[in-house]
Protein backbone atom coordinates (compact mmCIF):
# COMPACT_ATOMS: atom_id res chain seq x y z
CA UNK A 1 0.00 0.00 0.00
CA UNK A 2 3.07 2.22 1.14
CA UNK A 3 4.58 1.89 -2.66
CA UNK A 4 1.00 2.60 -4.18
CA UNK A 5 1.08 5.73 -2.35
CA UNK A 6 4.30 6.58 -3.25
CA UNK A 7 3.74 6.08 -7.30
CA UNK A 8 0.75 7.96 -6.37
CA UNK A 9 2.22 11.10 -5.34
CA UNK A 10 5.22 11.67 -7.86
CA UNK A 11 2.64 10.73 -10.28
CA UNK A 12 -0.02 13.29 -9.74
CA UNK A 13 2.84 15.75 -8.63
CA UNK A 14 4.84 15.04 -12.28
CA UNK A 15 2.77 13.30 -15.08
CA UNK A 16 -1.22 14.06 -14.23
CA UNK A 17 -0.47 17.60 -15.26
CA UNK A 18 0.31 15.96 -18.73
CA UNK A 19 -2.78 14.29 -18.88
CA UNK A 20 -0.85 11.08 -19.00
CA UNK A 21 -1.80 7.76 -19.62
CA UNK A 22 -0.61 4.57 -17.55
CA UNK A 23 -0.90 1.58 -19.03
CA UNK A 24 1.77 -0.47 -17.04
CA UNK A 25 0.46 -3.50 -15.18
CA UNK A 26 2.06 -5.58 -12.30
CA UNK A 27 4.27 -8.88 -13.29
CA UNK A 28 4.09 -7.57 -17.04
CA UNK A 29 6.44 -9.32 -19.02
CA UNK A 30 7.32 -8.12 -22.99
CA UNK A 31 5.16 -10.64 -24.19
CA UNK A 32 2.54 -9.38 -22.38
CA UNK A 33 2.99 -6.08 -23.81
CA UNK A 34 3.07 -7.36 -27.34
CA UNK A 35 0.08 -9.00 -26.79
CA UNK A 36 -1.84 -5.90 -25.79
CA UNK A 37 -1.11 -3.92 -28.61
CA UNK A 38 -1.43 -6.62 -31.12
CA UNK A 39 -5.00 -6.07 -29.58
CA UNK A 40 -5.73 -2.68 -29.84
CA UNK A 41 -4.23 -1.44 -26.72
CA UNK A 42 -3.03 1.68 -28.55
CA UNK A 43 -6.37 1.74 -30.72
CA UNK A 44 -8.31 5.73 -30.23
CA UNK A 45 -5.23 7.62 -28.97
CA UNK A 46 -2.59 9.61 -30.47
CA UNK A 47 0.11 10.32 -27.81
CA UNK A 48 3.36 12.52 -28.37
CA UNK A 49 5.74 10.65 -26.35
CA UNK A 50 5.58 6.97 -25.20
CA UNK A 51 7.30 5.60 -21.95
CA UNK A 52 8.59 1.78 -22.09
CA UNK A 53 9.64 0.48 -19.01
CA UNK A 54 9.61 -3.39 -19.62
CA UNK A 55 11.66 -6.71 -19.04
CA UNK A 56 12.68 -7.30 -15.70
CA UNK A 57 9.77 -9.73 -15.27
CA UNK A 58 11.31 -11.82 -17.99
CA UNK A 59 12.85 -13.94 -15.61
CA UNK A 60 12.61 -16.90 -18.27
CA UNK A 61 14.26 -15.37 -20.91
CA UNK A 62 17.89 -14.69 -21.81
CA UNK A 63 19.09 -11.21 -22.04
CA UNK A 64 19.19 -11.15 -25.75
CA UNK A 65 15.64 -12.72 -25.64
CA UNK A 66 14.58 -9.61 -23.73
CA UNK A 67 16.18 -6.85 -25.58
CA UNK A 68 14.98 -8.75 -28.82
CA UNK A 69 10.61 -8.47 -27.27
CA UNK A 70 11.89 -5.03 -25.97
CA UNK A 71 12.75 -3.82 -29.72
CA UNK A 72 10.01 -5.66 -31.26
CA UNK A 73 7.37 -3.70 -29.27
CA UNK A 74 8.94 -0.28 -30.05
CA UNK A 75 9.10 -1.80 -33.74
CA UNK A 76 5.49 -2.40 -33.29
CA UNK A 77 4.51 0.87 -31.46
CA UNK A 78 6.38 2.95 -34.13
CA UNK A 79 3.99 1.26 -36.52
CA UNK A 80 1.00 1.98 -34.91
CA UNK A 81 1.70 5.27 -33.42
CA UNK A 82 3.98 7.25 -36.30
CA UNK A 83 4.01 10.51 -34.29
CA UNK A 84 4.68 8.90 -30.98
CA UNK A 85 8.21 9.73 -30.16
CA UNK A 86 9.33 6.61 -27.36
CA UNK A 87 11.28 6.68 -24.03
CA UNK A 88 12.58 3.07 -23.39
CA UNK A 89 13.85 2.95 -19.53
CA UNK A 90 16.02 1.15 -19.08
CA UNK A 91 15.84 -1.92 -16.18
CA UNK A 92 17.34 -1.17 -12.31
CA UNK A 93 19.52 -3.36 -10.74
CA UNK A 94 17.73 -6.03 -8.65
CA UNK A 95 18.82 -7.46 -5.52
CA UNK A 96 20.62 -6.36 -2.11
CA UNK A 97 23.95 -7.65 -4.00
CA UNK A 98 25.52 -8.41 -7.27
CA UNK A 99 23.62 -11.60 -8.49
CA UNK A 100 22.28 -13.26 -11.49
CA UNK A 101 19.06 -11.50 -12.28
CA UNK A 102 20.97 -7.61 -11.60
CA UNK A 103 23.86 -8.85 -14.29
CA UNK A 104 21.22 -10.02 -16.82
CA UNK A 105 19.45 -6.87 -16.22
CA UNK A 106 22.89 -4.92 -17.29
CA UNK A 107 22.97 -6.96 -19.81
CA UNK A 108 19.92 -6.32 -21.54
CA UNK A 109 20.65 -2.18 -20.73
CA UNK A 110 23.56 -2.72 -22.93
CA UNK A 111 21.99 -4.51 -25.53
CA UNK A 112 19.42 -1.79 -25.66
CA UNK A 113 22.36 0.76 -25.73
CA UNK A 114 23.51 -1.10 -29.34
CA UNK A 115 20.24 -1.28 -31.32
CA UNK A 116 17.97 1.44 -29.73
CA UNK A 117 19.96 3.99 -31.92
CA UNK A 118 19.16 2.39 -35.21
CA UNK A 119 15.59 2.66 -34.54
CA UNK A 120 13.36 6.06 -35.45
CA UNK A 121 12.29 8.46 -32.93
CA UNK A 122 13.07 6.47 -29.93
CA UNK A 123 15.48 6.98 -27.13
CA UNK A 124 16.91 4.97 -24.31
CA UNK A 125 16.92 7.02 -20.59
CA UNK A 126 19.18 5.43 -18.37
CA UNK A 127 17.52 4.95 -15.03
CA UNK A 128 20.15 3.42 -12.76
CA UNK A 129 20.98 6.26 -11.41
CA UNK A 130 23.06 5.49 -8.71
CA UNK A 131 21.31 2.89 -6.92
CA UNK A 132 24.47 0.55 -7.19
CA UNK A 133 26.84 1.70 -4.53
CA UNK A 134 30.32 1.93 -4.71
CA UNK A 135 30.00 -1.75 -2.62
CA UNK A 136 28.34 -3.49 -4.51
CA UNK A 137 25.23 -3.11 -2.83
CA UNK A 138 21.61 -1.42 -2.87
CA UNK A 139 20.41 0.38 -0.65
CA UNK A 140 16.64 0.03 1.35
CA UNK A 141 16.50 3.90 1.17
CA UNK A 142 15.80 3.79 -2.49
CA UNK A 143 14.40 0.19 -3.23
CA UNK A 144 12.74 -1.09 0.03
CA UNK A 145 13.14 -4.73 -0.95
CA UNK A 146 15.86 -4.57 -3.01
CA UNK A 147 13.49 -4.63 -6.18
CA UNK A 148 10.60 -2.23 -5.76
CA UNK A 149 11.04 1.91 -6.03
CA UNK A 150 10.85 3.92 -2.44
CA UNK A 151 9.75 7.65 -3.18
CA UNK A 152 13.66 8.62 -3.12
CA UNK A 153 14.28 5.67 -5.76
CA UNK A 154 11.10 7.28 -7.95
CA UNK A 155 12.39 10.84 -7.83
CA UNK A 156 15.68 9.79 -8.96
CA UNK A 157 13.93 7.83 -11.53
CA UNK A 158 10.87 10.04 -12.65
CA UNK A 159 12.60 13.42 -12.20
CA UNK A 160 14.97 13.00 -15.04
CA UNK A 161 12.04 11.35 -17.14
CA UNK A 162 10.07 13.92 -16.76
CA UNK A 163 12.81 16.08 -17.87
CA UNK A 164 13.05 14.45 -20.78
CA UNK A 165 9.18 13.97 -21.52
CA UNK A 166 8.95 18.04 -21.33
CA UNK A 167 12.22 18.45 -24.04
CA UNK A 168 10.49 15.58 -26.31
CA UNK A 169 7.28 17.67 -26.26
CA UNK A 170 8.70 20.53 -27.24
CA UNK A 171 7.88 20.98 -31.03
CA UNK A 172 10.50 21.86 -33.56
CA UNK A 173 10.19 24.30 -36.15
CA UNK A 174 9.79 20.95 -38.53
CA UNK A 175 7.20 19.60 -36.26
CA UNK A 176 5.13 23.15 -35.71
CA UNK A 177 4.93 23.38 -39.37
CA UNK A 178 3.72 20.18 -40.00
CA UNK A 179 1.00 21.06 -37.51
CA UNK A 180 -0.03 24.46 -39.25
CA UNK A 181 -0.23 22.50 -42.29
Amino acid sequence: MVQLLQQYEIWRELFSPLHALNFGIGGDTTRHVLWRLQNGELENIKPKVIVLWIGTNNHENTAEEVAGGIEAIIKLINTLQPQAKTIVMGLLPRGEKPNPPREKNAQVNQLLRSCLPRLPRVQLLDVDFGFVHSDGTVSRNDMFDFLHLTAAGYAKVCRPLHELIMQLLEETPEEKQVTLA
